[in-house]
């Protein structure tokens, strides 16, 4: 009896503990199941980027610059604080004048690369990759003031700025336009020759004829609001984003080009869709021998071409996003660079 007594603790305490190692591997085995919305939390949590650091360098088309800048302040913030992203707007043949020599990493444009361009990036053995980030729709725009010209077909718009259309020393009054316009003489402007929108301007919409000699072209879109806003015979050209963000200072032209007048907002830029008439792609050129060398390059042009960049992004800055395949296919090119 004593015998037995001795040991009655012993096996209660041997008892407690086989059940207590059980409760844990029981508890154990439920959390290395967990639910499938658990392990996309935990690999989202866990899963990081490279750290990495140094310089990405882009410069070229003032239009595309507040998309640019929005996506390398958005990747600087979010995804790699120690690169820092340089924006330059010079202008899409300026910024080429740049990429050429191998001073920048991506050049912006506004219109596609030439033919001379990309022969001279070729024979310094430059590999490049062409990126379309999304539309943008050319925007004619007029002062507050003007009130007979909300509304104009697109052959009154290209006639008014053909030079030796209406006057030989190209001074047109908005009466040469419509006869119940009034007779004053109208004040073109526009971006010079370094942008794309001009050089988009004078091939495609003016179909390189000679534009009027009385047009003041600026280097800085600001200053071209600035000049519009001021003067109630004014009118001028540029991206859609320039005019989106001093819509409280200037009117858009409705354009008709053959089924009633258009305004331009993102649901009607697009290659397929009403304002189809004055839209166009904006590019990025991306330096396939730097992404190579310099891994910071690498994974900020693939940031730009993701969901996160200028997809997301492009129709706060007054352009409307690619498809979705578009993007998908750009990402695949990158992943293939080694």
């Amino acid at each position: 009896m004593r015998r037995t007594n001795f040991l009655r603790p012993i096996l209660s305490a041997m008892l407690i503990l086989v059940l207590a190692t059980s409760m844990i591997a029981l508890t154990g085995c439920q959390k290395e199941t967990p639910s499938e919305n658990e392990t996309t939390k935990a690999t989202e949590k866990t899963t990081t980027a490279v750290k990495l650091e140094g310089k990405v360098i882009i410069d070229g088309s003032g239009t595309v610059y507040p998309l640019m800048a929005n996506i390398a302040e958005e990747y600087m913030t979010n995804v790699q604080p120690d690169v820092s992203v340089q924006v330059g707007r010079a202008g899409s043949s300026a910024g080429f004048k740049k990429f050429i020599p191998g001073e920048t990493d991506f050049s912006d444009a506004s219109r596609k690369i030439k033919e001379e361009e990309a022969a001279e990036l070729k024979a310094k053995g430059t590999e490049t990759l062409e990126f379309k980030l999304a539309l943008d729709g050319l925007t004619m725009v007029i002062n507050k003031e003007n009130t007979w010209a909300a509304e104009m077909k697109k052959e009154e718009i290209i006639n008014m700025y053909l030079s030796g259309k209406f006057k030989a020393d190209d001074k047109v009054l908005w009466s040469d336009i419509r006869a119940d316009w009034p007779k004053q003489e109208i004040k073109f402007y526009g971006p010079n020759e370094n942008h794309g929108t001009f050089e988009f301007f004078h091939e495609t919409i003016l179909k390189k004829a000679e534009m009027v000699k009385t047009a003041n072209l600026q280097q800085e879109y600001s200053t071209l609001v600035d000049l519009v806003s001021k003067d109630k015979n004014a009118i001028a050209f540029f991206g859609f984003g320039y005019y989106m963000n001093n819509n409280d200072k200037l009117t858009a032209v409705k354009v008709d080009f053959g089924s009633g007048p258009v305004e331009p907002t993102i649901a009607t830029i697009g290659e397929n869709l009403p304002y189809a008439g004055f839209t166009r792609p904006v590019f990025t050129y991306l330096n396939v021998n730097y992404a190579k060398e310099k891994p910071q390059v690498l994974d900020y042009a693939k940031y730009v071409v993701s969901a996160e960049g200028a997809k997301r992004l492009a129709g706060a800055n007054g352009f409307a996003p690619l498809p979705d395949a578009t993007y998908a296919e750009y990402q695949k090119q990158l992943e293939a660079i080694k």
